[in-house]
């Protein structure tokens, strides 16, 4: 065979494909640059003269070579996006997402106040002991009810069952903040026992026995209208008529007793009003022989006039108890309520034609397992912050919308974590994709109609029926043995999970 004139510009060219096929991925590149070395060929057979040189054919040529870039950017784009297809439908990205969801439910939960407090709740002392005392005629256990003149009464009596009472009354007084603004502010007046009663010494003794009364600010008030100025304590601030000196900063989610406070005033009992009406906390005397009654009971208690009440006292162990028993609570009613809002079955998988390794069947409930693991800490956090997005709901409501939360969350989360589930091949756990639809409504009595999804990997098929009928009422899963992985892009994918 004799070398035509113009070799040197076809090795020039045989050095474009090949700088070209760099472009190509590497499982192709080397079956692609043989193809496209021998299309060159051809093109130049047609193309040029045998003698001399044709530089029309040669513009033929180099045009040729062009398209060799554009032929291997096209399959790096479409590889790049079988690997994209593949990632996004995995396990693995799956099970970060789920992850990247619990951090920042958990990382929101830290930075909300409420929800931070409500998952380091605030300890009482002796609080399964500790009882709030109110009319058995009470609507709602945030309804004062009982005068000062009825916790005298029962102060200086004997103390068989008790043997501690604190009394206080929560109402709006005028308050200056620190820019001299006056503001409208909730106050709770109370006995000099209740601090001490409840486990909380922010009182010192100096402040406490001065000539001005002492008070207790909220942590949400402090920060709001005091700017968190550390050295608040000391201080003297003007409390509608009178003068109070700052004795502390009750700590955020301590106070959990009726009434929404934001700040505190230490009065002697002598300067109670006789009818001011409030709420009465006590303690329930351990060395007697009431202190294994359960947290809610009636009691006959003698009235100033001299006859007897009836009274109702309830533990403050309910309300210091942490948010995780309710969140128990609305798991088990979704639990309950999700057979009627979904079907559990996950459909009918028959056996594949080659035996699946051992690892490859247990993964696919592995997998199960790893979502339900991570979806409840997630309902946890994030009922959590729905719950104390904002400090101005009080602990009765924020509790409510938790359990609502939480319900709403964890059923949806498990309807979705089936729905999941079933549209997943049991091998490599990719997302079917793909649907095609199959039949026609006639074909229910002969066959079935419904939805096909493939597995792009070549495991198999789902096939998905629109009407349930006896002899098709779940979706069923059909393997495909590795003789179909010619037909699929990915190669290798196919049979990797078979031996």
């Amino acid at each position: 065979m004799r070398l035509r004139a113009s070799w040197p510009l076809h090795a020039l060219g045989l050095g474009v494909v090949r700088c070209a096929s760099w472009l190509v991925p590497a499982s192709q590149r080397v079956a692609w640059r043989m193809e496209w070395s021998a299309e060159l060929w051809h093109v130049r057979e047609v193309c040029t003269p045998q003698r001399g040189v044709s530089w029309s054919g040669e513009r033929e040529v180099a045009a040729f070579l062009f398209g060799a870039f554009e032929d291997a950017r096209c399959l790096r784009r479409v590889e790049g996006a079988a690997n994209r297809g593949w990632v996004m439908g995995s396990a693995g990205r799956c099970v970060f997402t789920l992850m990247v969801v619990l951090a920042a439910a958990y990382g929101a939960a830290l930075l909300l106040p409420g929800a931070f407090v409500a998952l380091h709740p605030p300890e009482y002392r002796d609080a399964g002991r500790l009882m709030l005392i109110q009319s058995s005629l009470a609507a709602s256990d945030t309804e004062p009810t009982i005068t000062a003149e009825q916790y005298n009464v029962w102060r200086s009596r004997s103390r068989r069952m008790f043997d501690g009472f604190a009394f206080y009354q929560v109402m709006k007084q005028p308050l200056q903040d620190a820019d001299g603004k006056v503001v409208s502010a909730s106050v709770a007046v109370a006995s000099p026992e209740l601090f001490p009663l409840l486990g909380g010494d922010a009182v010192s003794s100096d402040v406490a026995h001065g000539d001005v009364l002492p008070v207790l600010l909220s942590s949400s008030l402090w920060r709001r209208r005091f700017g968190g100025d550390p050295a608040i304590v000391g201080r003297e601030i003007s409390l509608g008529a009178t003068r109070a000196r700052v004795a502390g900063v009750v700590p955020e989610g301590f106070w959990r007793l009726p009434g929404k406070v934001d700040a505190w005033v230490q009065s002697p009992d002598q300067n109670l009003s006789q009818q001011s009406v409030g709420y009465v906390v006590a303690r329930v005397n351990a060395a007697g022989r009431y202190p294994h009654w359960s947290n809610s009971w009636e009691m006959t208690a003698p009235l100033p006039n001299g006859n007897s009440g009836e009274f109702l006292c309830v533990s403050l162990a309910d309300r210091t108890r942490g948010p995780f028993g309710l969140f128990l609570f609305a798991v088990v009613l979704a639990f309950l309520a999700l057979p009627a809002t979904t079907s559990l079955p996950l459909g009918e998988y028959r056996g594949a034609p080659q035996r699946l390794a051992w690892g490859t069947r247990l993964k696919r409930w592995n997998f199960l397992a790893w979502k339900l693991g991570l979806l409840f800490p997630i309902v946890y956090f994030a009922s959590l912050d729905l719950a104390h997005v904002t400090t101005r709901i009080d602990p009765i409501g924020s509790e409510y919308i938790q359990l609502l939360a939480a319900f709403s969350l964890c059923l949806f989360g498990l309807r979705w974590v089936l729905r999941d589930q079933r549209e997943r091949c049991p091998v490599c756990l990719r997302k079917l994709t793909n649907p095609a639809r199959v039949g026609h409504p006639s074909r229910n009595f002969l066959a079935w109609n419904g939805t096909e999804l493939i597995c792009t990997g070549g495991h198999g098929l789902l096939h998905v029926p629109e009407l349930e009928t006896s002899w098709f009422g779940t979706q069923r899963w059909l393997y495909l043995d590795p003789s179909w992985e010619i037909l699929f892009a990915e190669q290798g994918v196919a049979s990797g999970s078979y031996f």
